[in-house]
């Protein structure tokens, strides 16, 4: 049953429960009835802001309530969802552009609550994605705009991006950058990560490390990154048993928290103030969106923000 077809049903079957089958005012709400009603719904939605599940409660009452009243108490079979169903189903069937409207009025209201819902978690969450011990700091650790990058070592697009991070950091000497290990693709992802963590509180060169792994052959894993590791100066065998610690576990946990509030699936995930970025957008994108944020505090500058 369609999403349009359930809230109709709910709302005639539920309103109608509701009134009484028991009641001798209780309106007769035959095929006919039900037809005129969806077809009223569908003619007093408006386009904006849609129609929602609370909209058509309140048309379908309303409409119900004009029903002609019959004297006798009506059997409570013919109020059940079960005589509604077949009614409202052939009336969509044979009008599938009510469908369409309701259908896409519902993803724009489900939207706006998923936008909503990541508003609220990322003012929560900012200190987590942009403060956080747990994050490794590049770049100007007090610059004027932070940039977060969120990846895992098997990542070919994070691969991809590696390029352009290089070429801001070179180039941006007020930027902050903060990579969160995100390890979603692999096991050898995970054990990768579990040493990275480990290198990162390390007296080595990180970035050294990073660009190591990103740059090798073949799939990274704990081998890979113990290796990397060592040509640091690190002892693998001293990272290899601390692969399990509180600490290490904090560190990937916490970002595994971040994409489950922000419902980050993908990787590389760049977050700049309040736009999450979704994959490798390329060099020139990234440079648009910090220069938008120092200009007027957001990614995307309006002529109503200060400039």
């Amino acid at each position: 049953m369609s999403r349009l077809t359930t809230i109709l049903v709910l709302a005639v079957g539920v309103l109608a429960g509701g009134l009484g089958a028991t009641l001798l005012s209780a309106p007769k709400l035959d095929e006919a009835a039900v037809t005129a009603i969806a077809e009223n719904v569908v003619a007093k939605a408006k386009p904006e802001p849609g129609l929602t599940a609370s909209a058509v409660e309140t048309i379908v009452a309303d409409l119900i309530a004009k029903q002609p009243k019959q004297d006798t108490p009506q059997p409570a079979a013919a109020l059940e969802q079960s005589a509604i169903d077949p009614m409202i189903e052939k009336y969509l069937l044979g009008n599938p552009r009510i469908l369409q409207k309701v259908s896409a009025a519902l993803d724009a209201e489900l939207t706006a609550e998923r936008m909503a819902a990541t508003r609220t978690a990322m003012v929560e969450l900012k200190p987590a994605i942009f403060e956080s011990e747990n994050g490794i700091v590049l770049g100007n650790p007090n610059g004027d705009v932070t940039l977060v990058e969120m990846f895992d070592y098997n990542c070919g697009y994070c691969r991809q991006a590696l390029p352009d991070l290089a070429a801001l950091l070179d180039s941006d000497k007020n930027l902050k950058v903060v990579l969160k290990e995100f390890p979603i693709l692999s096991q050898g992802s995970v054990d990768a990560a579990r040493i990275a963590a480990q290198v990162a509180d390390a007296d080595v060169d990180y970035w050294a490390f990073h660009q190591a792994l990103f740059t090798s052959r073949g799939q990274v894993d704990k081998a890979a990154a113990l290796k990397a590791a060592a040509d640091l100066g690190l002892n693998p065998i001293t990272l290899e048993m601390g692969m399990a610690t509180p600490r290490v576990d904090k560190v990937i946990e916490e970002s595994y928290r971040i994409a489950d509030r922000l419902k980050i699936t993908g990787t590389p995930t760049f977050i700049i103030g309040d736009e999450i970025i979704p994959g490798a957008i390329g060099l020139d994108a990234l440079k648009q969106r910090i220069a938008n944020m120092r200009a007027c505090g957001a990614t995307v500058c309006t002529t109503e923000q200060p400039g």
